[in-house]
């Protein structure tokens, strides 16, 4: 049978997964009785709520005599390792862009890693049945894009179909008769090149482990396209590292191929096939599989090195051990380990006590979904805030800049520019009109600045703004950057919160929680109204008398406390505070302070 391997890239939200369904269901992957959820490649329970991909996932489907193979890839760029290590399996991609807003910066990201690996595109131009859309803009500039990254005159001339990836239909004209996807299809099969390991069938096996993972019958499983020869059950084979060392000698047990969602056993996989293969112990992402006669390993692409780092700590707080079941510095290794195995974008350090370790990673986000993921499996921990990762080159320290799109309303442009360019250091590259009462804004901003910047970005644009940003390049250090304006409300006794307290305090300023929560000293219980830390007693009750009169006592009404997200309580504190993270809650506290620190603070918060 022919073959296509193809991937597909997009921005957050411009409808790949959606696309896809449709893809599988029209070539016939689902039975017409079959019961399938929305978003079938959003296999993960994060990628559901969130609408995102987090994983990288292959498919397959068969359409006149060819099978295609299909991976899904992440739009976000903090998920970056994923998409560099997939887009060595296939042989083109096809780039999907919201018609209404063109390529986004995750759309660049990934094209650009795909351009410079010489991959063919196609372009799809989609949702161009939106009111809003403007297919002809979006076209000219996707035109721009390739050519600012240095796409070569083949990949210039690229194909492209108008298509609606919830309405089912792709067609060469915008007036087309909008049935179904039979013209994208077509265009697959015809545009993408088979893949050119077919010529090597004859020689020894090789593949490049792109993607690892674990089934509880079958146990270490690697995916990967097969770059030559041929492979059979049971053939002995060895691994190799990416200098070319030898990690272990194994059987292959197992073969496994994508049909449709799913994954079906073969006896023989092919060159050119992307196939999963288990049977070893060791082997992980970017080593080699090959027949025992190979020397070479084969070549893999380097991943961009992480821009943030995070400490994970044991939850050490009087509330430790309440909710979670995996409290132990040792436990907690182990899950950073097994994660830094499987996600290549994710560095792991020990810090010199052993009860705590620095991740190093592309993102907040990236972050944010480990934890989530951490907590859901009962873990405790407590997470330091985000800090930038610096460089030294010739004497000079570096920090990651990172280029930011906004769009927001007319009105709102000013104070999103104030914001960007003098309190974040930040420098304006372009600024127009984007629609009807919007503007798009384009800055460049150090990566510190953008730490805990989306929720302020929020409020300023009164929730109708839309902030897209991503990796730039290394820039010399900009200086200084203002952190938090506002202190913290600090509790200084431990027990359940009373409603008349809090009721008393609101006038300091915000609340993080409500009447009735257990609290203990050194919790961070709200903001404060200005600039330094203050510690309140939020336990404090009414002095009880024997008088009792109509109106001389006022009904307690509590304002609705705010209840921070992971990633906005990660990003909201300062240095010397931490977010205590279980099953059940998320927290904001200050680290521990000496008793010397803890007077000097009371002082300063009276």
């Amino acid at each position: 049978m022919d073959l296509r391997n193809i991937a597909i890239i997009a921005h957050v939200d411009h409808g790949k997964t959606t696309l896809v369904d449709q893809l599988l269901r029209q070539s016939g992957a689902f039975r017409e009785n079959q019961a399938v959820a929305e978003r079938a490649m959003d296999s993960n329970d994060i990628e559901r709520e969130r609408g995102i991909t987090i994983l990288a996932k292959a498919t397959s489907v068969e359409w006149k005599g060819t099978r295609i193979n299909i991976v899904d890839t992440p739009g976000h760029a903090d998920f970056g390792g994923e998409v560099e290590r997939i887009l060595s399996m296939v042989d083109g991609v096809c780039l999907l862009v919201d018609a209404a807003e063109g390529p986004m910066p995750q759309t660049k990201f990934v094209t650009s890693k795909a351009l410079a690996l010489g991959l063919k595109p196609i372009v799809v131009l989609n949702k161009v049945d939106k009111p809003a859309a403007e297919p002809d803009r979006a076209l000219d500039e996707v035109f721009d894009l390739f050519a600012n990254l240095g796409a070569d005159d083949q990949q210039l001339d690229f194909p492209h179909v108008y298509a609606s990836g919830i309405g089912g239909w792709a067609d060469l004209e915008l007036d087309g008769p909008r049935k179904n996807l039979d013209a994208l299809f077509d265009l697959i099969v015809k545009h993408v090149e088979a893949p050119k390991q077919l010529a090597n069938e004859d020689k020894p096996f090789r593949m490049l482990a792109t993607t690892l993972g674990a089934d509880p019958f079958i146990g270490r499983i690697l995916t990967g396209r097969v770059e030559a020869g041929r492979l059979k059950v049971g053939d002995t084979l060895k691994a190799l590292s990416r200098e070319g060392d030898k990690i272990e000698q194994f059987r292959c047990t197992k073969i496994l191929a994508f049909r449709g969602l799913g994954q079906q056993p073969i006896d023989e996989a092919v060159a050119g096939d992307i196939v999963t293969v288990a049977g070893m112990s060791k082997a992980t992402v970017a080593d080699t599989l090959c027949a025992l006669e190979v020397e070479d390993a084969i070549f893999s692409q380097p991943i961009d090195p992480p821009t943030i780092s995070v400490t994970f700590g044991i939850n050490d707080s009087p509330l430790a051990g309440k909710d979670g079941s995996k409290v132990q510095s040792r436990v907690i290794r182990e899950r950073l380990m097994k994660e830094a195995e499987t996600n290549v974008a994710i560095k792991i350090e020990d810090t010199p006590g052993g009860e705590a370790f620095v991740v190093s990673g592309r993102g907040e986000l990236q972050m944010g979904v480990l934890i989530e993921n951490m907590r859901r499996e009962g873990f405790e921990l407590s997470i330091s805030r985000p800090r930038v990762i610096f460089r030294e080159e010739d004497g000079q320290r570096l920090e990651p800049i990172e280029e930011v799109i906004v769009d927001v309303d007319d009105e709102y442009s000013g104070v999103v520019i104030e914001k960007l360019t003098s309190s974040r250091k930040g420098e304006l590259t372009e600024m127009r009109p984007a629609g009807v009462g919007k503007t798009r804004i384009v800055a460049l901003v150090p990566s510190r600045g953008l730490i805990g910047y989306q929720g302020e970005f929020m409020t300023d644009t009164r929730g109708n703004g839309v902030l897209n940003r991503i990796f730039h390049s290394w820039a010399p250090y900009k200086g200084q950057i203002d952190g938090r304006r506002q202190g913290v409300l600090i509790s200084m006794d431990s027990g359940i919160s009373v409603a008349y307290a809090l009721w008393n305090l609101e006038e300091r300023g915000k609340m993080f929680i409500g009447a009735q929560e257990q609290v203990y000293t050194g919790m961070i219980i709200g903001e404060h109204s200005r600039d330094n830390d203050l510690e309140v007693n939020p336990l404090k009750g009414k002095k009880l008398t024997n008088v009792r009169a109509s109106g001389t006592d006022e009904a307690v009404r509590l304002t609705t406390p705010v209840r921070l997200s992971l990633e906005e309580a990660i990003a909201y504190i300062n240095d010397d505070e931490l977010v205590e993270v279980t099953p059940k809650a998320i927290r904001l506290r200050k680290r521990h302070l000496d008793p010397h620190e803890r007077k000097r603070a009371t002082r300063a918060g009276a």
